[in-house]
C-alpha cells in the first residue's frame, strides 16, 4: 500500500525552505572568486544571474500550480512530450544533482568537525552526518522543517553579521568602476557575462520547492508565491554581502582570499573569532544536504508513482508519513559516492545536468502551452518567459563547457552519466508513465 505524504508546510515553511536552499557555504567562497572577475561590478553579476535564475524560476512556479506533486519536473516532462525514456533522464538527472551535492557536504562537514578538534577519519565523520541527516528526513517533513528553520537562521545570521560589520564601511568606494584592465564595452560585458555565469548557481534549489508540493498546504497558490519570494529574499541577501565586502576589501584582496567573508570580518570586526564561521559552515552545508536528501527521496517517491521506477519506492512509512525505502535507498547510493566517487568531476557534470534538464522543462511549459489540453494554473506566466528560461540556460551550458577554468572533464562525465542512465532505462523497462491529471 502506497499511503500518502502528509501535508504540513505552510507558506512561511516553503518560503524558509526555499531561502535555505538557495544560500548555502559556497557563498563565503564565491564572493572572492566572483570579485577577482568582476571586480567592483560583482554585484551587476549576481543581478544578472538572478534575472537568468528567475525565467526558470517563474516557469516552475507556474508548473508547481498547475501540477503541484512530488517529481513535477518528471510528471511535466511526460505529460508535454510523452516519451518516458526522456522523463527518466531529466528525472534521475536532477537526482543526480542532488546526491553528489550531499556526497560533496558530508566530506565538507567533517572538515569543518576536524578543524574544531574531532580527530577521526573523515570517512566516518562524513558517514554521521549523511546518517543524521536521514533519521531527520526519515522522522518527518515536519521534523524537516524545523531542522531547516534552525539551519537557515543560523547562516542567514551569518551573513546578516558580515553586512551589520561592514555597513560602516559602505559608501567609500565606486561601485561602477570596470575590472582593472577591462575597459571597452564588449570587454566589460563578456566579463559580466561570465560573472553570471559563475554566480548563476549560486540562485539553484528554487526547483527544489517542486518536489516537496504534496507535502504543502495549498500548493497551488503557495508554491509560486514562495518561489518567488525566496528568490527576492536570497537576491537581497546577496547584493548586500557583495557590496559589503567591496566597501570592506578591495578587489584584488576578496580574489586572492580563500575565505573572503572571514576576511571582511577579519578586517571590519577584528575582536570577531575567525572559528566561528566553522560552525556557521556546518550549519548551511548540513542544511543543504538535509533539502537535498528530501528533494531526492521526494523524486524517486514520485517518479515510483508515476511508474518509472520499483514500486518499492513510492511506499510511505504508515506512521512517519515518509518515502522510507526511497530514504534508505538514498543513503546508500550517496554513502557509496562518498566513499569510491571523484566528488568535484560529479558535482561539475551534474551542475550540466541540472542545466539542461532545466532547458527540457522549460520547452515541456511552451508545448503544453501550446497544446492547451489543460487548464491554467492559480499562476500563469506569458510564453516569454519558459522559452528566456531555456534559452538562458542553453547559453549557460555553452559558457560552461567552453569556460578554460572549469573541470574539463564535465562534459564527458555528464555524458557518461546520461549514457548509464539510459542503459538503466533499457535494462529495467519501467511499466510506464501513470499520468494522472
Amino acid at each position: 500500500m502506497h499511503g500518502q505524504l502528509k501535508r504540513t508546510m505552510g507558506l512561511g515553511a516553503l518560503v524558509i525552505y526555499g531561502v535555505g536552499d538557495m544560500l548555502g557555504a559556497g557563498i563565503y567562497g564565491l564572493v572572492g572568486k566572483a570579485a577577482g572577475l568582476m571586480g567592483h561590478l560583482m554585484w551587476l553579476g549576481f543581478c544578472g544571474a538572478m534575472l537568468a535564475a528567475l525565467f526558470t524560476g517563474l516557469s516552475y512556479a507556474c508548473i508547481g500550480s498547475r501540477y503541484p506533486r512530488a517529481a513535477g519536473a518528471a510528471f511535466v516532462t511526460e505529460r508535454a512530450y510523452g516519451r518516458p525514456w526522456l522523463t527518466w533522464l531529466v528525472g534521475l538527472g536532477v537526482a543526480a544533482s542532488g546526491l553528489t551535492s550531499m556526497a560533496t557536504g558530508s566530506r565538507v562537514i567533517a572538515g569543518y568537525v576536524q578543524r574544531l578538534g574531532v580527530d577521526l577519519p573523515t570517512p566516518v565523520l562524513a558517514l554521521a552526518a549523511l546518517a543524521i541527516v536521514a533519521g531527520v528526513v526519515f522522522r518527518g517533513m515536519r521534523e524537516s522543517t524545523w531542522f531547516n528553520v534552525v539551519c537557515t537562521t543560523v547562516e542567514v545570521a551569518g551573513l546578516l553579521f558580515v553586512i551589520a560589520v561592514g555597513l560602516p564601511y559602505w559608501g567609500g568606494v565606486d561601485l561602477t568602476t570596470p575590472p582593472v584592465g577591462v575597459e571597452d564595452t564588449s570587454a566589460i560585458a563578456r566579463v559580466l557575462v561570465q560573472g553570471a555565469v559563475l554566480t548563476f548557481f549560486s540562485f539553484i534549489g528554487f526547483e527544489d520547492l517542486l518536489n516537496v508540493a504534496e507535502e504543502a498546504k495549498n500548493p497551488e497558490r503557495n508554491l509560486p508565491i514562495a518561489l518567488v519570494l525566496a528568490l527576492v529574499i536570497a537576491t537581497i541577501i546577496y547584493l548586500s554581502v557583495c557590496v559589503t565586502a567591496l566597501a570592506v576589501l578591495s578587489p584584488a584582496e576578496l580574489g586572492a582570499s580563500k575565505a573572503a567573508l572571514v576576511d571582511v570580518v577579519g578586517r571590519a570586526a577584528p575582536w570577531f573569532p575567525p572559528s566561528a564561521f566553522v560552525g556557521i559552515g556546518i550549519f548551511a552545508v548540513a542544511n543543504t544536504a538535509l533539502l537535498n536528501f528530501v528533494m531526492g527521496s521526494r523524486l524517486l517517491y514520485g517518479m515510483s508513482r508515476q511508474g518509472l521506477l520499483p514500486p518499492a519506492l513510492g511506499r510511505v512509512h504508515p506512521t512517519r508519513h515518509t518515502p522510507h525505502v526511497a530514504i534508505l535507498v538514498l543513503l546508500g547510493v550517496v554513502t557509496v559516492l562518498m566513499l569510491t566517487a571523484d566528488i568535484d568531476a560529479l558535482a561539475s557534470a551534474t551542475s550540466l545536468l541540472l542545466l539542461t534538464a532545466f532547458v527540457v522543462v522549460n520547452f515541456a511549459l511552451v508545448r503544453i502551452k501550446l497544446k492547451g489540453d489543460d487548464p491554467p494554473g492559480r499562476f500563469e506566466v506569458p510564453m516569454a518567459v519558459p522559452v528566456l528560461g531555456a534559452l538562458i540556460c542553453a547559453v549557460l551550458i555553452v559558457a560552461r563547457v567552453f569556460d578554460p577554468s572549469a573541470d574539463p572533464r564535465a562534459p564527458m562525465v555528464a555524458a557518461a552519466i546520461l549514457a548509464v542512465l539510459a542503459l538503466l532505462y533499457a535494462v529495467a523497462r519501467p511499466r510506464g508513465p501513470v499520468i494522472v491529471a
